[in-house]
Parts: C-alpha cells; sequence; structure tokens
C-alpha cells in the first residue's frame, strides 16, 4: 500500500496529541454518479494546543479543507492518504470536501449493479484502514468517538447505518443522475472505533422482527438482501438464531445489548463471512440459499450469526487499543460463538464442528513458516492485514477453550462481565481482561499468557503406554514435543479418554480423567493398575491445543473400527490425528485415502464429512507420489460415485458425495454420471438437480474435457445472476488445458477490472485440475506477475491473486525452485507479500516430503 501506511508509533503520537475526538458529522451524497461520491466530514477534537498532526482520507479529489476557519492550500497539505494539520488549538474543527471513489474490490464504499434487474446496491466495509476510503477519520481503534451520519440517496432505496433509520426526507437540490432522492440524517452513535462505522444503501428487500433485552428493551431487528434474491430469504430463522443469541449472550456475560436496534446485511461480493457493525452487520449473500445446501453450511451461518453477535459486546463495547490485540476480539468471538451454537441452539455437536474446521485450520497455519504468537507484534497497518489468519481466530479461540478449563468456567464468565462492565465504550489491553480474570480465578495468568500468546508454534502429544502379561497398564506417560525452530513446552488441561465395544458392537468411552500436562514427561498415575481398553484417546473432548498422536495399538484399532466409534467428537480427533501424521509425513497419503474411502460413509457429522472430503482431495491430488496420482483418482471418484448411489435417499451425505464425485472426477467412466445427473437421464432418489448443483456438475464435465465453452455460456444465460456470473467465470478457468489457463490468468492479472467476486472465482478455477502439467509455465509466469499485481493492485485484490494463483497442484520440485528463487531475489519485497508467497512454498515443500514417504510405503 504505497504511501497509506500507518505504523504503531505513528499512531501512538497521534494519540498523544489528539486527546478526545469530540464527534464527527459526516455528509455523503450517492447521487452524483457511478464512479465518486461526495463526501463532507467535520471532525472535532480536542489536541495539545501548538501540536500538529494528521488525518487519513484516500480519495481522488480534495476540493476544500478548513482548520479552525482557515483554509487550507489542498496541495500542500494533502499527499498520498494523509492531510497535515499543524498548529493545532486546545479545541479544533476541522472540514474536509472530497470526492470519494466507489470500489469493486470489497473495500472502503462497494458498489454492485445487480445483472438481473440492474439496481444498484452498495455496502461499506472499513475493518481495517478503509473508512478514510468514505471520509476524512483518524484511522485508529483508539481515537473513539460519536458519529453522525448525514445521507442524500434515491428516494426508493433502503438506507441503514449503525443507527435507527430515520424518516427520509425530499433532497434539497437537483441530483446529476435525474432521479428522485432523499436525505437521511441518522443520530449520532455510541462512542466507537472508525473501523466499526457502517452504510449500506440500496434498494434491499427486509423483513423486520424484535428481540427482548434483558433490561426490558424492545431491540428492533432487520434482515435484509437483494430484491432477486428474496425470495430465498429465511429471515425468521435468521432472527431465531439471533434471538437465541440474545438470551445466551446477555444471561452469560451479565451485560445488556449496549445498542439501538440489530440489523443482518447479507450484501453482494463481499470478502469475509462477515463483520460486526455496531447493529449494522454485514454477511457474504452466499448465506442466502438459492440452492440446497450441506449441513455443514447451514451450520455455519448459525455461528457467524452468533459470532458477530458476540462482537457487539468484545469488539464494539469494549475495543482494543491498537491491533496486536486484534486476536481477542476474533478469537473470543470464536470461542463464544460455539459455545453458543452449542448450548442455545439445535446444532449440539457444535464443538465437535470446531475440531472439524476451525483447530485444522489452526494446525496449519500454526505449522507455517509464517506462524506468530497469538500476540503478534504489529507495526503497522500492512501487519495487521495479514494477521487475519487461523492463529488470530481459530487458535485464539482453542487457546481460550484451554483456558476456560484451566480457570473454570464459571470463575471465566465472571471476569469477562467484569471487564465488560469497567471498560464500556472504551479501549483495551490484554492485561486489561487478565487482571479480572485474575481477579474471579485467583490464578496468576502471567506465565499461562506467555507461554501461550506471546510464543508460537504447536505441541505434539503422544501417549507412552507400558503393560504388564496381563494387559494392565505399569505405566501411563504424556509426552510432548516442539519443532525445533519453536520449542516452547506448554501446560496443558486436557482429558484422556479409554474406549472399547460395548455390548452393541459400538466403541463407546469407559473411563475418562482430566489431568495437567507440564512438561517433556507427565506420568498419569491415577491410570496404574487398569486394564488397557482397545483405544486410548488423549485430549478426549477436545480441551487442549495440541497436534496428539494415537499409540500403535489404538492407531491400528481405531483405523479398523473408526465408524463404530459412537461419539462424534472421539471421531473427529481420530480423523484430526491421522490426518497429522500424514500432512507431518509419518502416515502414507494412500494410507490415508484407503481409510477415507472405508469410512467416510458412516460419518454422520457433516462438517466433518465436509473437511474430510477436502482433505481427500488433497491428498489424492498433492500428496499421493506422482505415479500414483491417476489410479488413485480414479479409485476416488469411482468409490465416491458408488458411495453417493447407496447413500440415504435426501440425506447431506447424498449431496456431499455428489459434490466432491464431481471435483474428483477424473476418468472418461466419470463423465457418464455427470452427464446423466445434468440432463436428468442419471436420477438419485431424493437428490434435487438444482441450479447450484447444475454448476458444479458441469465444471466436472469442463474438468474432465466432456463440456466446453459454448455449453458454460448457454448455462450463464440461463442463470444470469451474480452467482450464475461467478461459477461460469470458475468453470471457465477449470478449462483444462493451458491455452485455457492462460485466457483464465490474464483476465485476472492483466485485466484490472475484474471484482473481487469474479477473481476469487477465477483463482478457484484456475488451480482445479486433474492433470497438473498444464500449469507447468504458470510457475514462472506467477512469480513474474507479483510485484505488478502488488504495486497496482488494492491489498485485498492482490491477497486473493498471489493466493489464489499459486499454481499448488503442480506440487513439483521446479515449483519450488522457481519461487525459492524468486524469495531469495527480492529479499525487500514487501513483508506480506514475502509472508504469502513463503506459505506458497511451504505448501509445495510439505507435498514433497508426503510424496516421498508415498512413494516408499
Amino acid at each position: 500500500m504505497p504511501g497509506e501506511n500507518l505504523t504503531r508509533a505513528e499512531a501512538i503520537a497521534r494519540a498523544d496529541v489528539v486527546t478526545a475526538v469530540e464527534s464527527y458529522a459526516i455528509d455523503l451524497d450517492l447521487t452524483t454518479g457511478p464512479d465518486t461520491f461526495a463526501s463532507t466530514t467535520v471532525i472535532r477534537f480536542s489536541a495539545t494546543e501548538g501540536a500538529g498532526t494528521f488525518l487519513d482520507l484516500v480519495a481522488p479529489r480534495v476540493h476544500e479543507i478548513v482548520l479552525n476557519g482557515r483554509s487550507l492550500d489542498v496541495d500542500a497539505v494533502f499527499t498520498d492518504s494523509r492531510i497535515a494539520l499543524d498548529g493545532l488549538a486546545a479545541e479544533n474543527e476541522v472540514r474536509v470536501v472530497a470526492d470519494c471513489a466507489y470500489m469493486n474490490t470489497g473495500e472502503g464504499l462497494h458498489r454492485f449493479v445487480d445483472p438481473v434487474d440492474d439496481e444498484v446496491y452498495l455496502y461499506t466495509q472499513f475493518e481495517v484502514p478503509d473508512a478514510r476510503r468514505v471520509f476524512a477519520t483518524f484511522e485508529q481503534p483508539d481515537l473513539k468517538a460519536p458519529f453522525q451520519l448525514s445521507v442524500t440517496a434515491p428516494a426508493r432505496w433502503q438506507v441503514v447505518a449503525n443507527q435507527p433509520t430515520p424518516e427520509p426526507t425530499p433532497a434539497t437540490h437537483a441530483t446529476d443522475t435525474g432521479v428522485e432522492a432523499a436525505r437521511w440524517e441518522f443520530g449520532p452513535t455510541p462512542r466507537i472505533s472508525t473501523y466499526l462505522v457502517a452504510l449500506v444503501a440500496g434498494p434491499y428487500a427486509v423483513e423486520r422482527g424484535e428481540a427482548t433485552s434483558s433490561d426490558g428493551r424492545v431491540v428492533p431487528l432487520g434482515v435484509y438482501c437483494r430484491a432477486s434474491l428474496s425470495e430465498h430469504l429465511d429471515a425468521e430463522a435468521i432472527m431465531e438464531t439471533t434471538r437465541q443469541g440474545f438470551g445466551f449472550y446477555e444471561e452469560t456475560f451479565g451485560v445488556a445489548y449496549p445498542f439501538d436496534k440489530y440489523d443482518q446485511l447479507f450484501v453482494p461480493e463481499y470478502n469475509m463471512g462477515a463483520m460486526e457493525n455496531p447493529g449494522c452487520v454485514t454477511f457474504t449473500e452466499s448465506y442466502v440459499f438459492r440452492s440446497q445446501v450441506t449441513d455443514a453450511i447451514r451450520e455455519r451461518r448459525v455461528v457467524t450469526i452468533l459470532h458477530e453477535l458476540a462482537h457487539m459486546w468484545f469488539g464494539d463495547l469494549v475495543t482494543m487499543k491498537w491491533w496486536n490485540d486484534l486476536w481477542l476480539n476474533e478469537s473470543f468471538a470464536e470461542y463464544a460463538s460455539t459455545l453458543a451454537t452449542a448450548e442455545a441452539t439445535e446444532w449440539e455437536a457444535a464443538w465437535t464442528t470446531f475440531n472439524a474446521m476451525e483447530k485444522t485450520w489452526a494446525y496449519r497455519q500454526d505449522q507455517l513458516p509464517s506462524t506468530h504468537p497469538i500476540v503478534a507484534p504489529i507495526n503497522d497497518l500492512e501487519d495487521v492485514q495479514v494477521n487475519f489468519d487461523g492463529i488470530t481466530y481459530a487458535k485464539g479461540a482453542s487457546v481460550l477453550k484451554q483456558l476456560v478449563a484451566w480457570v473454570g468456567r464459571d470463575e471465566f464468565v465472571a471476569g469477562v462481565s467484569a471487564y465488560f462492565r469497567k471498560h464500556a465504550w472504551g479501549n483495551t489491553e490484554l492485561r486489561d481482561l487478565l487482571v479480572e480474570l485474575e481477579a474471579t480465578s485467583g490464578r496468576d495468568l502471567s506465565a499461562w499468557s506467555q507461554a501461550w500468546l506471546e510464543t508460537a508454534g504447536v505441541n505434539t502429544l503422544r501417549p507412552s503406554i507400558e503393560l504388564d502379561a496381563h494387559g494392565r497398564i505399569t505405566s501411563f506417560v504424556i509426552e510432548q514435543s516442539a519443532h525445533e525452530d519453536y520449542p516452547t513446552i506448554r501446560p496443558h488441561r486436557l482429558g484422556i479418554g479409554f474406549y472399547d465395544f460395548d455390548t452393541a458392537g459400538n466403541v463407546v468411552r469407559t473411563r475418562s480423567v482430566q489431568v495437567d500436562v507440564d512438561g517433556e514427561r507427565t506420568e498419569v498415575p491415577e491410570l496404574i493398575e487398569l486394564d488397557r481398553p482397545a483405544l486410548v484417546l488423549i485430549n478426549d473432548d477436545d480441551l487442549a491445543y495440541a497436534k496428539v498422536r494415537l499409540d500403535d495399538a489404538s492407531l491400528t484399532f481405531a483405523v479398523e473400527n473408526l465408524s463404530r466409534i459412537a461419539d462424534p467428537l472421539a471421531r473427529s480427533l481420530v480423523w484430526s490425528s491421522v490426518w497429522d501424521a500424514v500432512r507431518d509425513s509419518e502416515t502414507p497419503a494412500s494410507a490415508y485415502v484407503d481409510l477415507v474411502l472405508g469410512n467416510i460413509a458412516a460419518e454422520t457429522e457433516s462438517t466433518t464429512v465436509r473437511t474430510t472430503l477436502a482433505q481427500l482431495g488433497l491428498a489424492t491430488r498433492t500428496y499421493v507420489a506422482p505415479e500414483r496420482r491417476a489410479g488413485t483418482l480414479q479409485r476416488v471418484g469411482d468409490t465416491l460415485w458408488a458411495l453417493a448411489q447407496k447413500a440415504s435417499p435426501g440425506s447431506d451425505l447424498q449431496l456431499q458425495l455428489v459434490k466432491y464425485f464431481s471435483a474428483l472426477a477424473s476418468t472418461e467412466d466419470h463423465v457418464a454420471p455427470l452427464r446423466g445427473l445434468l440432463d436428468g437421464s442419471v436420477v438419485l432418489e431424493g437428490l434435487s438437480v438444482d441450479t447450484d448443483l447444475r454448476w458444479e456438475l458441469l465444471q466436472g464435465l469442463v474438468l474432465l474435457g466432456a463440456a466446453d465453452e459454448a455449453e458454460i455460456d448457454t448455462a450463464q444465460a440461463a442463470d444470469d445472476t451474480a452467482t450464475g456470473r461467478q461459477a461460469a467465470a470458475r468453470a471457465r478457468a477449470t478449462i483444462p488445458t493451458t491455452a485455457g489457463k492462460e485466457r483464465a490468468f490474464a483476465s485476472v492479472v492483466d485485466d484490472s477490472d475484474a471484482p473481487n467476486a469474479i477473481i476469487r472465482a477465477t483463482a478457484s478455477g484456475f488451480v482445479h485440475v486433474t492433470d497438473p502439467a498444464v500449469l507447468e509455465p504458470f510457475a514462472q509466469r506467477y512469480v513474474d506477475a507479483l510485484l505488478p499485481i502488488w504495486d497496482s493492485r488494492s491489498y485485498h485484490i492482490a491477497e486473493e491473486l498471489v493466493e489464489g494463483l499459486y499454481p499448488a497442484p503442480l506440487a513439483s520440485v521446479e515449483l519450488r525452485d522457481t519461487v525459492r528463487g524468486w524469495l531469495e531475489t527480492h529479499p525487500d519485497a514487501p513483508a506480506a507479500l514475502r509472508r504469502m508467497v513463503v506459505e506458497g512454498l511451504a505448501g509445495t515443500e510439505r507435498a514433497l516430503a508426503a510424496q516421498a514417504v508415498d512413494a516408499a510405503s
């Protein structure tokens, strides 16, 4: 981000000068045309008299800057993204008039035109540093203020912000576009950070409801989406989840919902799952289900709704002082939303989902060369951007779960409640929370914080069991190890479960103990003289954050009887343990393929199925020895199709097996079932071949060379929606020829006009291959494009391109050497860019190691 960075040192210095921000008055005119909008900002603030500071603003044109009645020379004071303010008074008022640009990147004020009806939809996304794309601002989280928003927009639009939407009044000026305009004057927000300000505008469809807060207030609820999607909006289900979350959080936190209303808006071309703008939460509109989705996706929507709701307290009411504590916002919301999902909704197995998805993500991220402590050093905005990762979210949440087990849930909740009451509307650092938890638990958390939050890496735990001649345990030790680069040995509170067959032939838990593990060897004397069970599972109930290995006897038993393990969380732990061993090149990938194909049909948890089948794809295409790849892919496709035909009609498993068969089809024999499902000549009882599944089947045919671009064009004409255009982009990028891949690559790298959603879809199709040879020319093409991409695109678009176009399926020595060579010859490349490339390289190196183990097996 040339000229647009902000360092922590600069933020601290500015906060020393700007002693308080009294208010923002922001006036936006959204009727001035399709490229820019008018933005006027008035900020009142206190400062050190005689000092100087700066405002943040990214805008193509600035018309006027007035400080304390004194007009400033725009050309002299506005450079890059900063407005210099010198000669400050004790009390100040600055006024900035600018034209700001609409974005198609999911940053700032995003503008989208619906291809169905040509309607315009707008929404803001400001985290981390993009409020400055819409109004002049002190862009740092500790300079909180009330924000008063005024908006001129087409009169027939919905206009939604953090505060309740007022009745509009007729606009007093003629618009450039000739449409009838109106003006909305919102009331001031409570004191919040700049990145939490929000605006959503357009002809959104809305359904309304209400929730009753614990303090007796009736809180208005709204659920919004584009008009062309409104027939698919299940607003009542969304509001019911929201009400369940209100009740759970208010009772658990002991603090009433702190804002005046709660709108949830499902918006197009969104970069993330959702954003916690107070009272105005934005979500990806993929959560508006126009076709059948898996239970995993339905549960993910519930968790996401509750994640953002948890932020109303942790993040919005009380906000981090600087971005080094971003993890605490996100980790808390991850932990709290999983807890609420498990205890307040129908999704009672949410902790199994957490293990299968979040912890898998955390373990993967924590073993990359770019791993970092949970409390990461955040020196500037570029550091923040790359820390929206599996450590900030999933590892942090896993560690909070471990902390709750260590201090006690009641004590943890009491400390959090005290924290909210003490620091409401303020900014905090980690120590502020630990002080409250120490007070309620009576524990000194400094050593815990240092071991878990200030060091990187994941430990591995293994049981070492000795038996006597009668099969009784004479010694039980948990051995803990760490990677040599991250040698910290940590304390763990964890369970040890004993599992055996019951009379019905199911594998069930027969004994469980909780122990404190610390050091490289921890003896467990309470298990001495007990009969050894068939399966010993350490980290039973998944309290600890650590990779777990099974002892040899348990591993043999678990692999042979995985489908008979009754508890879904125990099964998930076994799935995870074996997958970790494959990624670590301890177990051949071919053995994992056998395990999945032999047991997946008996798995009952949708997210476990989803995660496991995704890992099956990675193992088959990338970790299996290259000489075995084609045969393994054929067997995987054949088996998934056979299992789909046998699956219970209309079941979640049936749907997932068909989806992954489409994704992993590889031979001529797979063409007929895909084509048959698509044209209706093959029918699976209970399976609805709806719009989105039709796209997946077509993409499978494209992958096999059995459907061409003309068929993609026909499919797009039949589904000329935003989602249809994205699916068509992915299908075109999937065309399995080097020429097809070149067209896809050029369409997003050489052409800078594509919006974020099309870039994301194209990148996904580009790397979707059966024969990786079609990507061989792109190792060099990729590295040659890195710096031009970084220098010319916004952060999020650059991230989509750098990460999405990495030709990972090659998994070859040539790719490894090409990428290593670029890193060696570009030591001064931006740190964020280097990190993304290093992570791609790490995946290639891991794949090569796994291939070697598989070839030797």
